[in-house]
């Protein structure tokens, strides 16, 4: 079952006694979630993800737009008749029943000839439980439960009616950093098992990278851009995107481009061919710098921090928009840290060019799409 999201607008009432008109969180928004896959909804908090998943899940009415499960338009559907499960970032659960009876709260407010017997009830709230690993906390409430267990109890609400389709509110944001890696792992691992289409919100990008199977990402309302995980990252359409991606950020100078040619300070750094003559901004991800000591960008080295299987090198650099800039390579041999400067060649497949204005991407050379 996938989901259709067709011009999908949002507009609120301004709230306050100065404001006036209306405030649009969700901005013409098309997009697909295709069928049986597991898609992130990613940007930061306030640009809308939520918002949409409300309207999906029939707990805010469009503005404007249509709503498709299938061929199916859902967008004036009462949310009870559209066979979604959503699971809310606080988890909502009900604090006075055990979790037993927090899963087979769905199933009790079925009417007619959809609701099942007791037996069915049960068996369908066991099979639940199971599959998210709580079958020995089911008489437990929800106040002796761990975050992550309460997480758990919440997704296992959402599946015992076998939805259509499967929304996820920033589920892991409560959840500590281990129980976070975990949690998320669970997640994607039922996804796989059942197959339900699945929309998962947060703001976390590594979060919705490294699970995903598809990832939308939103900026004020509006789509920024949609693809692969790897793909987005890889390729980019605007600043925001590309600075919104990676961990850790990519690193972004204040560039020009000249006769095919990447200045940084004044200092050729990058053959750039086919890119317009400019001011630009040049986005390097961590991982585009290769140690050369004849490299054209040369760097003050603050430090080198050893992360294990990488080292972390921390530089300075004229043109750099940060007060630092970070280089990922696999080894702390690579640089020698008691040196004051280090150079750098820059990798093309790394370095990306947006206009200075518009923030939008200028491709070049043959690998990029120019």
């Amino acid at each position: 079952m996938n989901i259709q999201l067709q011009n999908l607008t949002k507009r609120f009432p301004a709230r306050g006694k100065k404001a006036k008109g209306e405030v649009t969180a969700v901005q013409d928004l098309t997009f697909t979630v295709p069928d049986g896959k597991l898609v992130g909804l990613l940007g930061p908090s306030g640009c809308g993800k939520s918002t949409t998943l409300n309207m999906i899940c029939g707990l805010e009415k469009p503005t404007a737009g249509r709503i498709l499960f299938g061929e199916e338009d859902v967008t004036d559907l009462p949310p009870e008749l559209r066979g979604v499960g959503m699971v809310f970032q606080n988890y909502a659960l009900y604090p006075h029943l055990t979790v037993l009876q927090n899963i087979l709260f769905p199933l009790e407010n079925l009417k007619g000839s959809q609701r099942p017997t007791r037996a069915q009830m049960r068996e369908k709230a066991l099979q639940a439980a199971q599959l998210v690993q709580i079958e020995e906390l089911l008489d437990r409430r929800p106040r002796e439960l761990s975050g992550g267990q309460q997480q758990r109890v919440a997704i296992a609400r959402a599946l015992v009616k076998t939805p259509r389709v499967l929304l996820l509110d920033e589920p892991l944001s409560n959840l500590d950093a281990r129980l976070r890696l975990q949690t998320r792992e669970e997640i994607c691992k039922i996804q796989k098992t059942t197959g339900i289409t699945t929309l998962f919100v947060t703001h976390d990008q590594e979060e919705a990278m490294s699970i995903s199977d598809f990832i939308v990402v939103m900026k004020e309302g509006v789509l920024m851009q949609q693809g692969a995980p790897q793909q987005v990252y890889d390729d980019p359409a605007n600043l925001f995107v590309a600075k919104f991606l990676g961990t850790p950020p990519i690193n972004v100078f204040a560039g020009e481009v000249k006769g095919g040619m990447l200045y940084l300070a004044g200092q050729k750094a990058l053959a750039v061919p086919g890119a317009p003559d400019g001011e630009v901004w040049a986005g390097i991800r961590p991982e585009g710098f290769v140690p050369d000591p004849e490299g054209p960008v040369a760097c003050g080295l603050s430090r080198v921090e050893v992360l294990g299987r990488d080292a972390s090198i921390v530089c300075t650099h004229p043109a750099c928009q940060g007060d630092t800039l970070r280089v990922i390579l696999r080894s702390e041999h690579e640089v020698d840290g008691a040196q004051g400067s280090v150079r750098f060649a820059l990798r093309p497949e790394k370095t990306f060019l947006f206009d200075r204005s518009s923030e939008q991407r200028l491709r070049f050379g043959a690998g990029q799409g120019a």
